[in-house]
């Protein structure tokens, strides 16, 4: 028989490797949309276990759904459908303002590759096209996005494969400041989309070389 401090060594090794991974916590009830708040004209439902957002039949509204709380340094890991008309499209945005249509930090587009409308990296321009030949993307069906924020550096997963990973050489200081989490939803060409959202989780993650964030100063 086998001396008991090495089996207490073999028993010690995985909790070595799982202390350090970050806390993951549901965005996401399946059941309402406790948590969340809306601002626009859009309509936002909860659906069968999916957050269910579009137009209502009028392409000119738009709106955002959003976290009430912050995030500063994170994971977010959902599953979208959208839509497959022209250049409808959602998006997620990272670190918005609380309470704010007008769109904060960086975005995570959620579109149609061929109708220039990427799942990539977007302020106010393409930051990384992503997903450019639409060739990852599965049309009308669930996809798998995980986004990892970190500072400035920003790293987009669609269908586990990598489609961006950027680092702003300049980031505005909005943009690597806490926010909150945005789904949006944005008619376009005259119609009036939908994009459908499903397992929403985030992790918090500590900046690189910094201590964890005590309470209220994430």
């Amino acid at each position: 028989m086998r001396p008991p401090c090495r089996l207490l060594l073999v028993l010690m090794v995985p909790v070595a490797l799982f202390a350090d991974e970050p806390n993951r916590q549901s965005l996401f009830d399946g059941k309402s949309l406790e948590g969340w708040q809306a601002v626009g004209s859009a309509k936002w439902r909860v659906k069968d276990g999916m957050i269910v957002g579009g137009q209502d039949g009028d392409p000119g509204r738009s709106g955002i759904l959003m976290t009430r709380k912050s995030f500063r340094d994170f994971e977010v890991e959902l599953e979208f459908m959208i839509d497959e008309h022209g250049k409808y499209n959602s998006g997620v945005y990272l670190r918005h303002g609380p309470g704010s249509r007008r769109q904060r930090g960086y975005q995570v587009n959620i579109g149609r590759g061929v109708a220039k409308e990427y799942v990539g990296l977007h302020y106010k321009e393409w930051l990384d096209k992503g997903d450019e030949n639409d060739k990852i993307r599965k049309p009308l069906a669930w996809n798998h996005l995980r986004i990892r924020a970190v500072g400035a550096h920003i790293q987009v997963w669609l269908n586990s494969a990598k489609i961006v990973d950027y680092t702003d050489s300049d980031p505005h200081p909005d943009h690597v400041a806490a926010g909150v989490i945005g789904l949006q939803t944005y008619g376009a060409e005259g119609h009036a989309g939908w994009v459908k959202f499903r397992k929403l989780f985030i992790s918090e993650l500590a900046p690189a070389g910094s201590a964890p964030a005590e309470d209220g100063e994430k």
